[in-house]
């Protein structure tokens, strides 16, 4: 007998509908495969075998994150099939910044009503940046809540595992003052900052969607659900041809001055070329039209560059070769200095 219970769909719960969700993913699903997927979807757990091949001592790296805020977006957009790339995106780009190589994603959806040709649609988003980043998705869970989310919200969230030898994890001991910080641009704001977008824009009652030649002719909506940039492909390929990486930043909710100094030890300091940073037009607008100061903004968005690297100056012509062959229009920003101000914009 199919499952099916009518006293639970009385009280706002359709598991049918959840059947019908997971059919509609799983050509989306089946992109994401990889060689060491050994499940199917729909079982308690994900199993993934380890191809430890040419990895002495193993160090597996983990992430997890959401979109946030930026699902207002979406919400107010009806637009589903891009945050998916987000929530892949923040996790990715953490565990890459140790050098690590993304297996496997998993995800977790709740909404306030299952609709599947929606669910199936984030899910697109996600199986998306799965392709984008080479992780597989190899599971997730989506929760009807009703009563807990309006019934044309849904919250997203995931995480991902990855992997290293540990003799090649990303290690800042090595790093001295001389050392170049090399920048890779953002698509956008990615996905920190929106409480703060929303509230500058206003969001849920100004026109948002008339196309603006200050964002190259797009809507502030669509300019803000430009899906994060996921790095990991072409940072694999740099450390791959260059041995002297000593830092890796992923620029998220603190900016500039909350996550380089991450990956810089105590003594040293990044110091930034204020004139080198290509700041996108999209923070310029959020800045001129919330009457922002120009720290807060470095201090709360990645103001164009997604991503920092940090490593031996000998080899930054090498680095950036490596990086614009593999997609990226990396270019330098700064130095490592000596001092503990951990970031000076000057």
């Amino acid at each position: 007998m199919k499952s099916f219970s009518e006293s639970y769909k009385d009280a706002g719960v359709d598991i049918t509908a959840g059947y019908k969700a997971v059919e509609l993913m799983k050509a989306h699903i089946a992109r994401t495969m990889t060689k060491g997927v050994c499940s199917g979807i729909g079982g308690f757990g994900g199993l993934f075998e380890l191809d430890l091949t040419g990895i002495s001592k193993p160090v597996l790296v983990s992430g997890t994150d959401g979109v946030g805020t930026k699902l207002k977006m979406a919400f107010l957009a009806d637009k589903h099939d891009t945050v998916g790339i987000d929530c892949v995106a923040m996790c990715v780009n953490d565990v890459i910044c140790a050098g690590a190589k993304p297996l496997f994603f998993l995800d977790y959806i709740a909404v306030g009503k299952n609709f599947p040709e929606k669910i199936a649609q984030i899910v697109s988003g996600v199986a998306e940046g799965c392709v984008q980043s080479g992780a597989a998705l190899i599971g997730g869970e989506t929760a009807e809540m009703p009563g807990f989310y309006p019934v044309d919200e849904y919250d997203l969230a995931g995480f991902t595992v990855g992997v290293v030898d540990k003799d090649k994890i990303i290690d800042n001991t090595k790093m001295k003052a001389g050392d170049v910080i090399i920048a890779l641009p953002s698509s956008g704001v990615h996905s920190n900052g929106f409480s703060l977008v929303r509230k500058v824009f206003d969001v849920e009652n100004a026109d948002i969607k008339t196309p603006l030649e200050e964002l190259g002719g797009k809507s502030v909506c669509e300019t803000l659900l430009t899906p994060t940039k996921i790095y990991v492909k072409p940072v694999l390929a740099l450390l791959d041809a260059v041995d002297s990486v000593v830092g890796i930043s992923h620029i998220t909710g603190g900016g500039f001055y909350e996550n380089i100094p991450r990956s810089i030890p105590d003594g040293l300091s990044a110091k930034i070329d204020r004139s080198a940073v290509k700041v996108l037009p999209i923070f310029e607008l959020i800045e001129k039209t919330g009457n922002i100061p120009e720290r807060d903004m470095f201090n709360t968005f990645n103001m164009g560059v997604g991503m920092s690297i940090i490593l031996d100056k000998k080899d930054a012509d090498k680095a950036l070769e490596v990086l614009r062959a593999n997609g990226e229009d990396a270019y330098i920003i700064g130095e490592v200095v000596e001092g503990n101000e951990g970031v000076i914009i000057c």
